[in-house]
């Protein structure tokens, strides 16, 4: 793989960052910057989703026939790079790079024609019902049912850890539409509109005080039959292809973002001696490793390959690998890092270098990280999976 980029990517580069440059206002960046979770305020998604909209630049790893710029590989990472080097918002991420790779790939035209230009605009704003109060981990062992009557589907039951519910209009979930097959079978993949009669929201509150999970309970949901996406009783197979793209995210230039951050933090602590320069060092090096195997990854996809286990790979070492910044992050803030300690600092503008709320942030993303060893299938299963397809164990 040759490493440097062309003439031709070294000019969208630059022309990536002067449109950041314009594009990004003072609030949005502001907005992101104070951000301790995954997504930031609404107002401010929407917001950068409507300028990336209309630019074009909504969905990087789109093809030009479903409404996406075509970029190469190169480009989709150069892209990636220079948002979070910009501190740009994300995207309404459930939608473009989750439910609309889907649909491209199972879903009937009916459904790609209807969706897929409503994901761009963000006229519909999507969230994923997996997990279960008592199917996690396992998740071939939902309960959350789905009984065939007529042209509907009835569904009962709830989904759990549900970010973004309580903004979304949509939501792509699993279901159990044959209870006496095996576990991985009987399953079923269904687009279901969140204004259904039947649906109600039960907000949870994480331990960085930030409300961006909920659970979803379904009371007898009429869903039409024309909302499954894939066979019925296959939802496994469609499940399978979409935690590829939810489990192979942009970890390398999220870390890379963040470690600047520390970097940043430690400057204005004084927190930067040798011992913890070394702690650095190694992290930067594993940041540069993981984004070797993005890379790869990123290629395959590009030539119509399967991500596979590479997708349990980047999982595994990309969420432990934030971990670890996180906890240097806590490091460089030493006796500050408790939140309310931050934000008495940060109140007399001892700080400053770093930004009204930046010092706050890296305790709250901090206690937000905890979970990211978990959502998208635990560290624990992407070992099982490793371990499976890579030693034959």
């Amino acid at each position: 793989m040759n490493l440097a980029l062309s003439y031709a990517d070294q000019a969208f580069a630059e022309e990536v960052r002067l449109f950041l440059d314009e594009a990004l206002t003072p609030e949005l960046r502001a907005a992101e910057a104070r951000n301790p979770a995954t997504f930031c305020e609404v107002s401010a998604i929407a917001a950068w989703h409507d300028i990336l909209s209309r630019k074009g630049w909504v969905a990087p790893n789109w093809p030009r026939e479903f409404g996406g710029p075509g970029w190469t590989v190169t480009q989709r990472f150069i892209f990636a790079r220079e948002c979070e080097r910009a501190g740009a918002p994300r995207t309404f991420t459930f939608g473009l790079a989750m439910c609309g790779p889907v649909l491209m790939r199972y879903g009937t035209k009916a459904q790609q024609d209807h969706f897929l230009p409503r994901i761009l605009d963000g006229a519909d704003i999507w969230c994923q019902g997996y997990s279960e109060p008592s199917a996690g981990s396992d998740l071939a062992s939902l309960r959350t049912r789905a009984v065939r009557e007529g042209d509907h589907y009835v569904v009962t039951g709830s989904k759990i850890w549900t970010t973004f519910a309580h903004h979304a209009n949509w939501i792509f979930a699993l279901v159990r539409t044959d209870p006496d097959a095996k576990p991985q079978r009987g399953i079923s993949f269904l687009l279901i509109d969140l204004k259904s009669p039947g649906i109600s929201l039960r907000p949870i509150v994480n331990m960085a005080g930030d409300h961006e999970f909920n659970e979803v309970y379904f009371d007898a949901v009429h869903v039409p039959i024309s909302n499954r996406v894939g066979d019925e009783n296959d939802g496994w197979s469609v499940a399978k292809y979409l935690l590829e793209f939810e489990r192979g995210a942009d970890y390398a230039t999220r870390a890379a973002a963040m470690l600047g951050k520390v970097k940043q933090v430690a400057r204005v602590t004084n927190a930067l001696n040798d011992a913890f320069a070394r702690k650095l060092s190694a992290a930067e090096a594993d940041v540069l490793a993981l984004e070797m195997i993005e890379l790869r990854a990123m290629s395959a996809t590009s030539l119509g390959q399967s991500v596979g286990t590479t997708a349990s790979m980047l999982k595994l070492k990309g969420s432990e690998l934030i971990q670890r910044i996180d906890e240097l992050g806590l490091e460089a803030l030493g006796p500050y890092a408790s939140p309310d300690q931050a934000r008495a600092v940060l109140s007399h503008n001892q700080f400053t270098p770093v930004g009204p709320e930046e010092g706050y942030a890296v305790t709250a993303r901090y206690l937000y990280d905890r979970s990211i060893t978990i959502y998208g299938g635990t560290s624990e299963v992407q070992r099982n999976i490793l371990a499976r397809a890579m030693l034959g164990l």
